[in-house]
């Protein structure tokens, strides 16, 4: 029932959404449990966390985290389970085989890894009516040849992956030769657009629009995910969002790569079934909780001013600025953009990040990855050879 949610569990506790999230609800009145596998995430240090739950890693315990994850809602007394990152299908698989005694903010499995999956999700869309560009399953090397000699004409990715990880950007012909996809783990060629990209964020109940926020990443970490990013408007956007939602009867945040071409034609590329950085352009606990999880109307985004991760453009803005030359372009960027994490009242996560970054970096010394790998090595989803 809307509104009856009094305690909530978020999971994904290491990402700067949860605890975007977990101030908003918690501001809102409600009682908020947040739970996670590092020891310490940043969202574990605000006021807003009532209790933070340390759990198994879903990618290589399942049934341990599904265990501890159901032990945690009784003992918590949780009315509604809030995933933010890939651990939204574990849960998802957890609630399909268990009776659960809360509710999963989240679609069930099937749909969820529908929209994850690249080649899928083109097809859903292109099921609802929307303009799609021209995706290609690719299954085996056979399928590669048949697209190698246009292969500056599209662009590769695995069809379960994230942060633009692993993306070959119209390559010429020879560095297909590190692909090799297979029927475990297949590959999509999808025609390359030219235009703008938009980030879309939102949240849907029972294929209602409740939230959403349309922004653009100006710097990434890496390739990847967005550290320094501005709000944008676009009434083709949205539309796109809607039908999708409404077509799918959605519960839950979902999240929208686009790409608006020059007449203003928007076309989604890719799906991420989970909270993405537009969040951060909701900052009324009140209106949000209440557009959110009760009957409300749909609520807009609050914030005006370009969201940023300080310590992330130390890492990453900085030298990709150094490498272009645009050194003012960064400096202007520092001043205008508004730490995402700052929150009055609540410091504590800005210095949470040292502890946060350094167990990370263990994680990345260890495993011989990237510090973006290692910080979602033990959540990630890869199709479904990872249902347990």
């Amino acid at each position: 029932m809307p509104g009856a949610d009094k305690t909530v569990l978020i999971t994904g506790a290491r990402a700067p959404v949860a605890l975007h999230l977990a101030r908003l609800l918690d501001g809102a009145g409600r009682r908020v449990i947040l739970a996670d596998t590092p020891a310490r995430p940043i969202a574990a240090a605000s006021k807003a966390c009532a209790r933070y739950h340390h759990l198994p890693p879903p990618r290589f315990e399942p049934e341990a985290y599904a265990e501890a994850v159901e032990a945690l809602v009784r003992a918590e007394g949780i009315d509604l389970v809030i995933p933010t990152c890939e651990e939204v299908f574990y849960l998802a698989l957890a609630w399909h085989g268990r009776a659960m005694p809360a509710a999963l903010f989240a679609p069930g499995i099937d749909l969820l890894a529908e929209v994850h999956n690249k080649h899928a999700f083109i097809r859903l869309a292109e099921r609802l009516g929307l303009a799609v560009p021209e995706t290609t399953l690719l299954s085996s090397p056979d399928d590669l040849e048949t697209v190698r000699s246009r292969s500056r004409e599209w662009v590769f990715k695995p069809v379960w992956s994230r942060f633009a990880s692993h993306v070959f950007l119209r390559p010429t012909p020879d560095f297909l030769d590190a692909i090799t996809p297979s029927p475990a783990m297949p590959w999509v060629a999808q025609r390359f657009i030219e235009g703008e990209e938009i980030s879309a964020y939102a949240v849907a109940r029972a294929g209602t629009l409740k939230a959403l926020a349309l922004y653009r990443s100006l710097y990434r970490a890496g390739k990847g995910a967005g550290i320094f990013f501005e709000r944008v408007e676009d009434g083709n956007a949205r539309e796109l969002v809607e039908r999708i939602v409404t077509g799918t009867s959605w519960t839950g945040q979902i999240s929208f790569d686009l790409m608006r071409e020059a007449d203003g034609r928007v076309l989604p590329l890719e799906c991420n079934p989970r909270a993405v950085s537009g969040l951060h352009f909701f900052r009324d606990p009140g209106r949000f909780a209440d557009a959110v999880l009760g009957d409300g109307p749909e609520v807009r985004p609050d914030v005006t001013a370009p969201q940023t991760v300080r310590l992330a453009m130390w890492i990453y803005g900085l030298p990709a600025a150094l490498r272009s030359g645009g050194l003012d372009r960064f400096r202007k960027a520092m001043r205008e953009g508004q730490e995402l994490l700052d929150w009055p009242g609540d410091p504590a996560p800005v210095k949470a990040q040292w502890p946060v970054l350094t167990e990370i970096a263990g994680v990345a010394w260890r495993q011989r990855i990237s510090l973006q790998a290692a910080s979602t090595r033990d959540i990630e989803w890869n199709g479904p050879g990872d249902r347990s």
